[in-house]
């Protein structure tokens, strides 16, 4: 068993762009997501954000949100912080959209900027770069259906040492059209930034551990990752 504070929680879901001082409520449903631009973000300073797919906009985008509502968007010197996330659909709707561009005139058309983000992890790179990040970084497949892999995976990662930050999280999107056989996936994107070898404070959103596959908010089990975040902004303002 080990454990970590939350200082910040950011998302993109189907109602919209949210950090948890500023928007309290939360809830992910089906449906289409907003359209993310560098100015909706803020990020300025971002020239390629707008030129990437939605799979990578809205995970860069639900970082942005964590960090800024951790205080430590800004920096100068890069620092150790790690993304750790999971993923039911992963890139699937970046590579059905640049397959469509394949088809035509037998691959005359192809669009490279689109095959350059057809990896599930591409959209950790963007983040890294902007933000300065050189922790580890790491993508898993949510096979348990929960959307708390993310978050398991991320505190195995500051018991091993490997940084004393992390962002966790669980990033899909949907897929237009949905393909038959898939599993069913709540649109958008969760990240909270959490934090090891320090105490919570009254600011702060509380603590997780996890044992064995339990995962726990100040002590109580969470079945997944809207239960947790609703935990985690219940404790904030209790």
């Amino acid at each position: 068993m080990t454990g970590a504070v939350v200082t910040g929680i950011g998302w993109v879901t189907t109602d919209g762009g949210g950090q948890g001082r500023r928007n309290p409520q939360f809830s992910m449903t089906d449906g289409p997501l907003p359209t993310l631009s560098r100015e909706v973000v803020r990020l300025d300073r971002h020239p390629r954000y707008g030129r990437q797919p939605e799979y990578s906009r809205v995970g860069v985008a639900a970082i942005a949100f964590a960090l800024r509502d951790a205080g430590c968007e800004e920096w100068v010197a890069k620092r150790p912080v790690g993304i750790v996330a999971a993923t039911r659909l992963g890139c699937l709707a970046t590579d059905v959209e640049y397959y469509e561009t394949v088809l035509p005139a037998g691959g005359g058309i192809a669009r490279p900027n689109l095959f350059a983000y057809t990896l599930p992890n591409c959209f950790m790179g963007e983040a890294a770069v902007y933000f300065g990040l050189t922790g580890p970084m790491l993508i898993a497949n949510d096979g348990d259906g929960d959307s708390l892999c993310g978050w398991r995976l991320a505190i195995e990662t500051l018991m091993w040492g490997e940084c004393t930050t992390v962002l966790a999280g669980h990033l899909d999107v949907p897929l237009r059209p949905a393909l038959p056989g898939l599993p069913a996936a709540a649109p958008g994107a969760v990240f909270m930034v959490l934090e090891s070898g320090r105490s919570a404070s009254a600011s702060d959103y509380g603590t997780l551990d996890v044992s064995g596959r339990i995962v726990r908010h100040n002590g109580h089990a969470v079945g997944n990752a809207v239960g947790l975040v609703r935990a985690c902004l219940k404790a904030l303002v209790a």
